[in-house]
């Protein structure tokens, strides 16, 4: 009878192990450890893996297998959003920014929703993240009604590959318009994919794929090698009017 793999786990003063040494079960369980600082984040997405666990639990990473993306280049909001974003687009209300307010989207993002009883996103997430974003790796794009903040997402920029983390809105629409917008920025700075991490509905409704982790970790390690963008310049793009 064949033994289990062992979950591993991870002093602080060690690398993630590679991400092809997941665990089969459950959904590609890399390692557990106790280190969650920025440097971790960072190595860790550049090896294709993440960090996901609740309060109380060690810090899990994980590379699962199928990966859901989003390519850049075959990106096309639904004709319904498209209308929804013309409609907007002669109002003084809605505007959009990024990196205005990184760590007001994280903690919206921490909110607990519609039948969810906590978040992962716990005080240590928000606190190595926004050290990311200090450093010029995290990036979020926010969306206000007026100076209320309705909506927006946040994840990490490296090379020429964006990893997507979390989204929240508070009115309808409001998201998904921050998503349009990055990809469009994006697109017009060379990037070729976007990670979603898991496989579910709401994800594929907005034209994301799965691809195998193999497939995966072969153009993430490219794409992370490639010269980063210029956020100052991303920032100033023109499509972060809502258009």
């Amino acid at each position: 009878m064949l033994r289990q793999p062992k979950l591993r786990w991870i002093a602080a003063d060690e690398p993630l192990p590679a991400a092809q040494s997941a665990l089969r079960e459950p959904d590609g369980l890399v390692a557990a450890g106790s280190d969650l600082s920025a440097d971790r984040l960072f190595e860790a997405y550049r090896k294709g893996i993440f960090p996901w666990y609740s309060d109380g639990q060690p810090v899990l990473w994980w590379s699962p297998d199928p990966r859901m993306v989003l390519l850049v280049d075959d990106f096309v909001p639904a004709k319904s959003l498209q209308k929804r974003m013309r409609q907007l687009r002669n109002t003084s209300e809605w505007s959009v920014s990024m990196d205005r307010a990184f760590g007001r989207v994280m903690h919206e993002c921490a909110q607990a929703r519609p039948g969810q009883n906590g978040t992962w996103i716990s005080a240590a997430i928000i606190q190595s993240y926004v050290e990311l974003h200090r450093r010029g790796f995290a990036h979020s794009v926010e969306v206000w009604h007026d100076d209320e903040l309705i909506g927006g997402l946040y994840g990490v920029s490296i090379g020429k590959m964006f990893f997507g983390e979390s989204m929240f809105a508070r009115r309808s629409d409001a998201s998904k318009i921050a998503l349009v917008v990055l990809m469009r920025a994006l697109q017009q700075h060379g990037f070729h994919m976007v990670d979603c991490q898991q496989d579910t509905a709401h994800l594929a409704s907005l034209g994301a794929r799965t691809m195998t982790r193999a497939q995966f970790l072969d153009k993430l390690h490219h794409l992370v090698s490639l010269p980063g963008s210029d956020w100052q310049q991303i920032r100033q793009c023109e499509l972060l009017g809502v258009s």
